[in-house]
């Protein structure tokens, strides 16, 4: 297979994995909660990507540098706003309870 084919499923194949984030990155923001997603499963998958990232750097693949600094971005937008809202959360909580 010739080297523009490959980059091009490459390409595709991160625009399909990068975009899949942005709905999830979406309803959390909207609902302003994160309870139901992992925060275990979001922090090994963020180190993973970044590891994907390292390791696209290193072999000099732009497709999976791209995918992957895209990926982690929203990532780890997904975990900040999990931290954030369940915060929030807890302190709603500890007042009720209070």
């Amino acid at each position: 297979m010739r080297a523009q084919a490959v980059d091009l499923i490459g390409y595709f194949a991160a625009t399909c994995t990068t975009i899949s984030f942005v709905p999830q990155l979406i309803r959390v923001y909207r609902l302003k909660s994160a309870h139901e997603i992992s925060l275990t499963m979001f922090l090994v998958f963020s180190f993973g990507v970044f590891l994907w990232l390292v390791y696209g750097i290193y072999i000099g693949s732009f497709p999976v540098i791209a995918a992957n600094a895209l990926t982690l971005g929203l990532s780890l937008a997904i975990l900040a706003l999990k931290v954030r809202y369940d915060r929030r959360r807890a302190a709603s909580a500890k007042i009720e309870e209070g």
